[in-house]
């Protein structure tokens, strides 16, 4: 008799039309995907009832089962692309193209090392954004196209970049296009989405098949430490499970393959707070909580929807004590901003992901001891931030870019 192995289990979900009624395995609405992962620990849960009767007999007679849920976890290694339908239903939006702009007559570009100059039109106006991560393209110095590009701030014509990242080209140029790579998310102001999945587990040596209904992502966690893989955690929260076996199993067929896009590693990484790239950083970690919440109704053994709540973004940093800049933000209780860039492995330009926290507030400023380097520990609350449409800044609790996308 063979026994399940976890390397066997496949993980593969597709999106639902409706809450809660399983995803059709032929529909072609929504893509079946497989998903690479760590670990899955979806699985049924029921409230269980013990009778409270005292007897004559000394024993407990009855138990019983009540409401159905779905409650789990699913962890993996971060890599870019793998996880973008899940940290979407978290942020309750879609992935949405950056900026672009390609100069003309009247609009040429030239730079500096650290500038893009455009003659006339606005970068603002155009859809730029301070965190944003660009290339130029179709650029007379060759060794300007191609380059990974981190807005550090922005006016209507001038979009400044890290020191020397660009070569000095003072001729005004037509032709150049500059644009944001990939795509980006965030929290909305409006048309917020709502999405749910059915996740399936598939045993693969025993011809078993497990599938989760109205599936939603409550929690998702990214974390990066100084040394070692980025790591993601999805907390979540679904509606019933079904079976299939057999011939029957599968019941999610032709799924697309799994991503091919490598794992991150936080030292590929830069990381920006209150204004200054930090070399002294050990540990970030982000924490996104959407707050969910169910209640049983009489006459039916599931829930009969999932309620959403803020969606509530949070985390800590720790950093080796240089200066007093953190200590005093957390003791003066000034607002600053993060923002990181993590590269991944291969030859430039590289593909990357991009994470922009607009506006946090640090929760603490607590430090170590010992015979060795002394670190903070910062923790912080990430807050809605003033922008949008027509500023410089993004106007979300939290902005992701991902360059695969």
């Amino acid at each position: 008799m063979a026994i399940a192995s976890g390397v066997a289990k496949k993980l593969r979900f597709k999106e639902e039309a409706s809450w809660g009624v399983i995803a059709p395995d032929s529909d072609t609405t929504y893509t079946r995907k497989s998903l690479r992962r760590v670990q899955s620990t979806l699985d049924l849960t029921k409230d269980v009832y013990q009778s409270n009767e005292i007897r004559s007999d000394y024993q407990v007679y009855d138990a019983r089962h009540g409401v159905r849920k779905v409650a789990g976890n699913i962890n993996g290694e971060f890599s870019l692309g793998t996880y973008a339908d899940l940290l979407a239903a978290a942020l309750r939006y879609s992935w949405q193209n950056g900026a672009t702009f390609t100069s003309s007559t009247g609009s040429e570009i030239t730079t500096t090392a650290n500038t893009i100059v455009r003659a006339s039109g606005s970068w603002i106006a155009d859809g730029f954004k301070v965190g944003d991560v660009g290339r130029l393209a179709g650029h007379p110095t060759s060794a300007n196209n191609g380059v990974n590009l981190r807005i550090l701030s922005l006016t209507a014509t001038t979009i400044t970049v890290p020191a020397g990242s660009l070569t000095v080209n003072a001729t005004p140029a037509t032709g150049v296009t500059f644009a944001v790579k990939g795509k980006k998310l965030w929290v909305p102001s409006t048309g917020h989405l709502d999405r749910s999945f059915t996740f399936e587990h598939y045993y693969s040596d025993i011809g078993e098949s497990e599938q989760f209904t109205g599936c939603k992502v409550n929690t998702a966690q990214i974390a990066l430490p100084a040394t070692g893989m980025m790591t993601a955690q999805f907390g979540i929260m679904g509606k019933d499970m079904l079976t299939t076996s057999g011939a029957s199993a599968p019941y999610f067929t032709s799924v697309a393959a799994d991503t091919t896009t490598g794992v991150l590693a936080a030292v590929n990484g830069v990381l920006r707070i209150a204004g200054t790239d930090v070399a002294v950083v050990t540990g970030l970690q982000l924490n996104i909580d959407g707050g969910y919440t169910s209640e049983p109704v009489v006459g039916s053994n599931t829930v009969p929807s999932l309620v959403p709540g803020r969606v509530k973004v949070s985390g800590q940093f720790t950093a080796q004590f240089d200066s007093p800049t953190f200590r005093n933000a957390f003791i003066n209780e000034s607002e600053v901003g993060l923002y990181s860039f993590i590269e991944a492995a291969g030859t430039d330009p590289k593909d990357f992901l991009g994470i922009g926290l607009e506006r946090i507030k640090l929760g603490g400023a607590q430090r170590d001891d010992g015979e060795k380097a002394i670190v903070g520990t910062y923790p912080f609350t990430a807050l809605l931030s003033t922008g949008g449409t027509g500023t410089a800044f993004n106007g979300s609790t939290i902005v992701l870019q991902d360059s695969t996308l």
